[in-house]
């Protein structure tokens, strides 16, 4: 029969009013998974059970996903990595293993710049480069802008919202599409967020690992990160996107035990 340690718990913590669910799996050394923009703790499922092995996953939900409360006020990535500052300090964790995917990344990057007691960073598939627009992309938000304005002095700002929605949802992202109005305002800031400044200052044994067809987050991102993070190694799956965990679970699993228990 498996210990009441190695069944995944479902857990809540309250956190300056908000609150905060994660879960729990495993024993050993502490590791906090931490998922991208529009999922949730249940989106690393897998990563958690190829951890749970030999390490305590902590697997969490950011605040406005899965079950956690969603903030009070516009938050970027400060507010999300200190909420994970608060939250590891709560819990007692000490020397984590921190892997974030995609959005996750971002906290993972901000968290092991300016704590030392990260053991290893796993960035799958991460954000934290700032993207490099199109002029199409401009365009289009900004005929956005104006459209909004126009209809709101034309039609007013109750005639004119149901005008308003359909062309957000012509121009949006499906990310953006699918959020709640205040996860909608806190993508727009962090998305636009560049955290090349911050890698330098990572002392932890950094992984990164990267689908070569991502389209999200490029190759090129991983690249850019390797040459920054001192102690960093990039590992890429052919024919694999922004999920490459999913999209290449076997491969990925190798290279995550062999990282993370060497």
């Amino acid at each position: 029969m498996s210990s009441p340690r190695n069944i995944n718990m479902d857990k809540y913590i309250d956190i300056d009013g908000l609150e905060f669910h994660y879960t729990v799996s495993g024993s050993g050394p502490a590791m906090v998974l931490m998922h991208g923009w529009g999922c949730d703790s249940s989106t690393l499922a897998s990563i958690e059970r190829i951890a749970a092995a030999s390490h305590t996953v902590y697997n969490v939900d950011f605040p406005g996903f899965g079950k956690s409360s969603e903030p009070g006020e516009v938050w970027g990535v400060e507010q999300y990595t200190r909420l994970i500052e608060k939250f590891v300090a709560a819990e007692g964790i000490m020397h984590p293993v921190l892997l974030g995917h995609s959005f996750g990344g971002r906290v993972g990057l901000l968290y092991a710049s300016r704590n030392s007691g990260v053991s290893k960073l796993i960035l799958v598939d991460a954000a934290g480069v700032k993207p490099r627009r199109k002029a199409s992309y401009y365009i289009k938000v900004y005929s956005y802008k104006l459209g909004k304005a126009f209809y709101r002095l034309v039609l007013g700002q109750e005639r004119s919202q149901a005008r308003i929605e359909r062309m957000r949802a012509a121009r949006g992202s499906s990310d953006y599409n699918n959020a709640s109005p205040m996860m909608r305002r806190i993508l727009s800031r962090v998305v636009n967020e560049d955290l090349c400044h911050v890698m330098p200052s990572i002392k932890a044994p950094t992984l990164l690992i990267w689908g070569e067809d991502d389209t999200a987050t490029p190759l090129s991102d991983a690249k850019k990160m390797e040459r920054l993070i001192p102690d960093a190694g990039l590992v890429s799956f052919p024919g694999c996107g922004h999920y490459s965990f999913l999209d290449n679970p076997y491969l990925f699993g190798s290279v995550l035990k062999s990282f993370i228990n060497s």
